[in-house]
């Protein structure tokens, strides 16, 4: 990883809320050091409304944000990846493409607001709470000395931020 820019993909199965809220923060929070992209195993074809809003309002740019296909970025032309992260249980059981370079790894599991049932502020506070944990570990990530870790470390380092909750 010589690259002065990381590439950070974050992948889930429907693509519609968690992993595109992970794009979001992490573009706008990791300017300059990191650029990242979404993906999903089974794309909903569409980002979730709620995740749109929350972002909004949050102050997070949403502009080119959409619902796509994990198969574009195993494509020859695509970005090479530093990371893959998948932050939903169902795409960590998957089997993912070979991913180009052999990009760290690791499973930063959320429960997906978008399947939520229930009332308008049950719905709200499930998406409140998956953009709290994303949030709090993009931060992680994004203080993350990378450069000064040797692969086990900052595979572990990876691995622990996947647990952190709101």
């Amino acid at each position: 990883m010589s690259t002065s820019i990381y590439n950070v993909l974050f992948i889930c199965t429907g693509n519609s809320a968690r992993s595109i809220m992970a794009e979001a923060i992490l573009n706008q929070q990791g300017a300059g050091r990191f650029r990242a992209y979404s993906a999903g195993s089974h794309p909903a074809g569409q980002v979730n409304p709620q995740a749109i809003e929350l972002l909004e309002r949050n102050r997070f740019k949403t502009a080119g944000l959409r619902s796509k296909n994990w198969e574009e970025f195993a494509l020859p032309d695509a970005p090479r990846m530093d990371f893959v992260l998948t932050v939903c249980d169902k795409a960590a059981g998957e089997v993912c493409p070979i991913w180009p370079g052999q990009p760290m790894s690791a499973h930063w599991g959320v429960e997906d607001p978008a399947a939520v049932k229930g009332s308008d502020e049950a719905i709200q506070r499930a998406f409140a709470d998956c953009f709290m944990v994303m949030n709090r570990r993009i931060a992680l990530l994004t203080v993350l000395p990378i450069e000064k870790l040797d692969k086990l470390a900052l595979k572990k380092e990876l691995d622990s931020m996947g647990k952190i909750t709101a």
